[in-house]
């Protein structure tokens, strides 16, 4: 992790032999649905639209969900199926509806009537599954209520959907991001169930149940192993679902997150006025970093020094901008012996780092991403 040999500072390596490991992985975890109700993965590319991750996951067989057309467009120059796209962002004008379907994208998800009609309009005829907002409980970075219709809005919408001329392939739910509690998951898809069984009464059999994303990599903080939100996915849907209703799963974090290391370095030591110390790093919350926002997300920190004695520290970013702090609630252990050079390494970092990274706040440039691990075996 450290030599002579590391690349420059700050950087992003991705392994993408843990990628695959991770997404075999996870099909392990999700194999107790079994026949009943097949399994469609769905990778989030907005979680590390990397070009080599993009290729590799493609060759394995997964689907993409898509947030824009510059994303849909970096999966077509890469070579994937439109057939396998989804655009999933509810948010989308009328202009990059149409630029999706005559890019071949037939797959829309949407929450409101307004982005129905649109979707009607300009891309006529294609599978549409509505987003709804499950009761479950607040994840680690949640996504409050920007997304998300009724439970009761989204069987109205589904009705609408089918007039319209579209095709309602079924409900929609997200847990949040970084979920910790597995019965989230019991909880959104028996309030899909419920979606399902108004929608039978009006004669529109749902295909699919899509559980979105949210399933939790470990950072500082356990999470729960992916085969315990497995298990409890897999027991509901068999209760609550009707047979051969596929399962659509949107991982991000749970396929790249373990796979990307942080190569930074500590630009300054510093013993504030009121005797806290500082550590600043040539990374932040504009670089790569956005997740520490209100310190969701509490990142594993190595050193060379490490063994020696630690102290408390704040940890902070690079630039003249105030809100640049990573770590100033969170209790983060650092040397204290450690000084301005000394790299580090920020573990588990490979889900919305390089995605996040800003294009030039304060001139520093965006974060290089490095990739190693061989694309195919």
């Amino acid at each position: 992790m450290f030599g002579p040999h590391a690349p420059e500072s700050p950087c992003l390596v991705i392994d993408l032999s843990r990628v695959r490991d991770n997404l075999h992985a996870l099909r392990s975890a999700l194999s107790g649905l079994g026949d009943r109700h097949p399994t469609r993965i769905r990778f989030a590319v907005k979680a590390s639209p990397v070009p080599e991750i993009i290729r590799l996951l493609a060759e394995e067989g997964t689907e993409f969900d898509v947030a824009s057309v510059g994303e849909i467009e970096q999966c077509l120059a890469l070579g994937v199926d439109p057939a396998t796209l989804c655009f999933g962002n509810p948010i989308k004008k009328a202009a990059h509806i149409a630029a999706a379907y005559a890019a071949g994208v037939r797959r829309y998800a949407f929450d409101t009537e307004d982005d129905l009609t649109r979707i009607s309009e300009y891309a006529p005829g294609s599978e549409v599954e509505c987003r709804f907002l499950a009761s479950t409980p607040q994840s680690r970075t949640p996504f409050g209520t920007k997304f998300g219709c009724a439970p009761g809005e989204a069987v109205r919408l589904l009705v609408r959907a089918r007039d319209l001329g579209l095709v309602p392939v079924g409900p929609y739910f997200h847990v949040g991001s970084q979920q910790l509690d597995p019965a989230a998951w019991r909880i959104g898809i028996e309030q899909a169930a419920a979606i399902t069984e108004a929608l039978a009464v009006k004669d529109i059999p749902v295909r699919a149940v899509n559980i979105g994303g949210g399933l939790p990599i470990s950072y500082a903080d356990p999470a729960p192993e992916l085969s315990v939100p497995g298990a409890v996915i897999a027991e509901t849907a068999a209760r609550h679902l009707p047979e051969h209703t596929d399962i659509v799963v949107e991982p991000g974090r749970a396929l790249v997150g373990s796979a990307g290391v942080i190569h930074a370095e500590v630009v300054n030591v510093r013993i504030a006025p009121d005797g806290r110390r500082w550590v600043y790093l040539d990374i932040g919350r504009y670089n790569g970093m956005a997740e520490t926002e209100n310190e969701y997300i509490a990142y594993r920190i190595t050193t060379l020094r490490d063994g020696d004695i630690a102290d408390d520290a704040v940890i902070a970013g690079p630039t003249c901008d105030g809100d640049d702090v990573l770590y100033q609630r969170t209790r983060v252990l650092l040397p204290t012996t450690l000084r301005a050079g000394d790299p580090v390494r920020i573990l588990d970092a490979g889900a919305y780092t390089a995605s996040y990274s800003s294009v030039s706040f304060n001139g520093f440039p965006p974060l290089t991403v490095h990739v190693i691990g061989a694309e195919r075996e």
